[in-house]
């Protein structure tokens, strides 16, 4: 039995190419939903869209140009019908200690992470409310409510999104439009794999580390994007419709947040 909210629904899905942003557009199709998959690299959507086969269609756009993305999602709109559910995925990460972060990081971490969020957020809810329904959820992560050392401006840019999509949800409750936030821990994807090295890897993501205050994984396993996709998915259907401005951890107890 499919979801309710979510079958014959147009779902939007950006950083969709890859990684969480790939299994949430599979999550969506395989309950039904027509997906958008769009992602700043023109080739790879396509990928993932021709994986769904019907069920999906590919987009480019880099959701940090405001215009751009209005032109996307009227372009969607009017190719796949009215947009139901957006999920914010699309993201960067960059490491290293505040004391030598340059500029442009820290620059380029918000431009996708908060203003890209912002900027779909805006396009797709102002049909979402002529329509007085609809579902959003931003893909944040846990350590935009856990400090870590060397990733200050990736945790503060989640925070920020997280909030912003708690605000939306707040102003568009009047309109039946419900916004969440899904915030992963450590999953297993190209993003988190990139950080490890011959002397750190998953069982030192698992374990923890008290050298950079890390209390590791009480499940005793790393996400995959699947795990992360499932809360979206859920989070997006009628079955969570009196759940809003919420803010979901699905890190296996990383965080220790009650």
């Amino acid at each position: 039995m499919k979801l309710e909210g979510v079958t014959g629904a147009v779902a939007l899905v950006t950083g969709a190419a890859q990684g969480i942003g790939a299994a949430v557009a599979q999550g969506l199709a395989a309950e039904g939903a027509l997906v958008a998959a769009v992602d700043v690299r023109p080739m790879e959507p396509a990928r993932v869209a021709a994986a769904l086969g019907r069920q999906a269609v590919a987009y480019s756009c880099d959701v940090r140009d405001s215009e751009a993305v209005e032109m996307l999602v009227k372009r969607v709109e009017y190719e796949m019908g009215p947009i139901g559910i957006l999920v914010n995925v699309a993201g960067v990460l960059r490491t290293g200690p505040v004391v030598e972060m340059p500029d442009h990081d820290w620059a380029a971490i918000f431009d996708v992470n908060t203003t890209g969020v912002f900027n779909v957020s805006r396009a797709v809810a102002r049909y979402m409310v002529t329509r007085r329904r609809g579902s959003i959820v931003t893909v944040g992560s846990n350590a935009g409510g856990v400090p870590r050392m060397h990733m200050s401006a990736y945790a503060a840019s989640k925070a920020a999104a997280a909030m912003f999509t708690k605000c939306l949800g707040l102003e568009l409750a009047r309109f039946s439009i419900r916004c969440n936030v899904v915030a992963p821990g450590s999953t297993r994807t190209e993003m988190l794999t990139s950080m490890w090295s011959q002397d750190y890897g998953p069982a030192e993501v698992i374990g923890g580390d008290p050298r950079v205050f890390r209390t590791g994984i009480p499940l005793q396993r790393l996400a995959e994007p699947q795990d992360i996709a499932d809360a979206v998915v859920f989070l997006a259907s009628g079955r969570a419709r009196h759940i809003t401005m919420q803010d979901l951890y699905v890190d296996g107890g990383a965080a220790l947040r009650g």
